[in-house]
């Protein structure tokens, strides 16, 4: 059979590496690739491929984990498909729960009302559940539904058991019947039943499940490691009997545990699939020489993951930095900002990425935005206190006395409500630099005017947590508050059950944030204590020559 020649051009670009991902024979292939290695670029040459060799495109179904991965490969593949005369919805690209949901409305299950998870618990409760609560309700509940399979009447039964022998009731489980029933009532689902109830359909109905599998005879999936156990019980099982199943991802990006991803489910693929062709992207593309060094330093720590080499292109060019700095954490924003300023205020202004482990610690950053003028975007900037109408109650009372602006709030902590108590926390760390209350309200009044103002969603820098930007790419990227009990976060390790797994996420968490740099990287740390990470990825000679007053650039290991 003669390839097309769009096909053959396309493949034509790829590297060695990835057109040995592209042109597997079809069967059972997990192509493991690394930040930076093109595994969009070798998915989609891979779909064209097998396309042009005789695979009808309306049974190709290719499985994203988000909608913006899934926005973004429909764009491409459209691409890709056009010149073999292949319209752009001829392919099914779906999130793993828009597939649920298609499922369910083919067997007759009501599918339209959706329900929010963090509302309906607080409708139950009679008022928002604290941050804490619903955490660990929210991760409990979807354990018991993708990760055990269970429902309701199970765990009804399992409690009704404990109380004929009088064994203490679990409060989470009983929470849990109160939930589902709530959700049965009102004729609801939530998001974690589109695709757990999609796959016990399938499993329990045989001619529903021939025709899905006639649909998705060949199946493509993307970020294979961020997939839960339900996800990847729903790709295995459409992929059956022939097993024809294409999965691409990274175990050293395998960021997600808090939404069930398991790093131990991508490297056991092998036991879940026979047969199963291993094919390695070896080069990242991205990031300059001495990040890829240094980043594959830092996660060849961890003892779960593949073997492998990952290596920088030839040409890579760019700077890691090393940024020593014992201020607190708004004196290092200004700094940091103060020296990005020019790059950020030129006409064509390249991207620029502060990455933080929390939320919490971007606030600096975006404060230091507003003082110097600096457009910026983030999804959160941690000042949504200045949108607070508390705000302005709480200044109208401390205006009522005379003392300084600490001592008055300090004062109105014995008569505020607990909402309140949390905007007068917020507002002591502001006062100490104001002379009164009106100078404070004064500040406060411009920081809203400046935020309306600079906060856009096409602004050159991007404030963010690590969590949320892998998957992307920035020119110019400073990861901070790389100091000892911030990241790897001491809270994090003391609340998980294994603390040595929890240790290796953290790292790889480290690894996405390093890799998101295309020209240049800046690690922001404390001299005096930073992060045991540091300390794996560089020699101490570096980080003490780095403790010099200025940064420094890293050399090759």
């Amino acid at each position: 059979m003669t390839a097309h020649p769009s096909v053959i051009e396309r493949l034509g670009r790829l590297s060695p590496d990835q057109h040995a991902a592209a042109t597997a024979p079809p069967g059972p292939v997990l192509c493991v690739a690394p930040a930076g290695s093109g595994k969009t670029t070798t998915l989609v040459a891979r779909v064209a491929w097998r396309i042009d060799h005789g695979t009808p495109p309306d049974r190709v179904c290719v499985l994203t984990f988000n909608r913006r991965a899934a926005d973004e490969l429909r764009v491409r593949l459209g691409e890709a498909l056009a010149p073999l005369g292949i319209g752009p919805d001829a392919v099914r690209v779906r999130t793993f729960h828009a597939l649920g949901r298609e499922v369910l409305a083919e067997a007759g299950e009501p599918v339209d009302r959706l329900l929010d998870r963090a509302a309906l618990l607080a409708e139950l409760a009679g008022h928002p559940l604290p941050a804490a609560a619903l955490r660990r309700l929210d991760d409990a509940f979807s354990r018991l539904k993708l990760d055990a399979g269970v429902d309701a009447e199970v765990v009804e039964r399992q409690l009704e058991a404990d109380r004929t022998i009088g064994a203490p009731s679990s409060p989470t489980l009983g929470a849990f019947v109160t939930y589902e029933r709530a959700l049965h009532a009102r004729g609801a689902l939530d998001f974690d039943d589109l695709v757990r109830r999609a796959l016990d359909r399938l499993e329990r109905d045989a001619g529903l499940l021939a025709r899905w599998r006639e649909r998705c005879a060949a199946v493509f999936v993307d970020e294979a490691q961020d997939l839960d156990r339900a996800q990847l019980r729903l790709a295995l099982l459409l992929a059956e009997p022939a097993r024809d199943v294409f999965l691409v991802g990274d175990d050293d990006q395998t960021i997600y545990a808090w939404r069930l991803a398991d790093v131990r489910r991508i490297l056991g693929l092998a036991a879940a699939l026979p047969g199963l062709r291993r094919v390695d992207l070896l080069v990242n593309r991205r990031c300059p020489g001495p990040v890829v060094a240094r980043a594959s330093r830092l996660v060849e720590h961890n003892a779960e993951r593949f073997a492998k080499r990952i290596l920088p292109r030839p040409d890579a060019v760019g700077e890691l930095i090393l940024a020593p700095d014992p201020a607190d954490d708004p004196a290092r924003a200004r700094r940091l900002l103060t020296t990005w300023a020019p790059a950020l205020r030129a006409p064509d202004a390249s991207t620029h990425a502060v990455l933080a482990r929390t939320n919490a610690e971007l606030a600096p950053y975006a404060a230091a935005a507003l003082e110097l003028g600096l457009q910026y975007r983030a999804e959160i900037d941690g000042l949504d206190l200045l949108d607070d109408p508390a705000v302005d109650r709480v200044l109208e009372q401390a205006e009522a006395g005379t003392e300084p602006p600490v001592v008055a709030l300090w004062q109105l902590r014995r008569t505020s409500t607990r909402a309140e108590r949390a905007v007068l926390g917020a507002l002591l760390g502001w006062a100490p630099a104001y002379a009164s209350i009106p100078a404070l309200r004064a500040a406060i009044a411009c920081a809203r005017e400046a935020r309306s103002r600079l906060r856009r969603d096409d602004a050159p820098l991007v404030l963010a947590t690590v969590h949320s930007t892998k998957g992307l790419e920035f020119d110019t990227v400073a990861c901070v508050g790389l100091d000892e009990g911030r990241f790897p976060s001491a809270r994090s390790l003391a609340d998980a059950d294994d603390p040595a797994r929890a240790l290796e996420e953290e790292r790889r968490l480290a690894y996405v944030a390093w890799t998101r740099a295309r020209r240049s990287l800046t690690l922001v740390f404390d001299p005096g204590a930073p992060s045991p990470f540091l300390h794996e990825a560089f020699d101490p000679s570096e980080l003490a020559r780095a403790w010099s007053g200025r940064p420094r650039p890293a050399r090759p290991p």
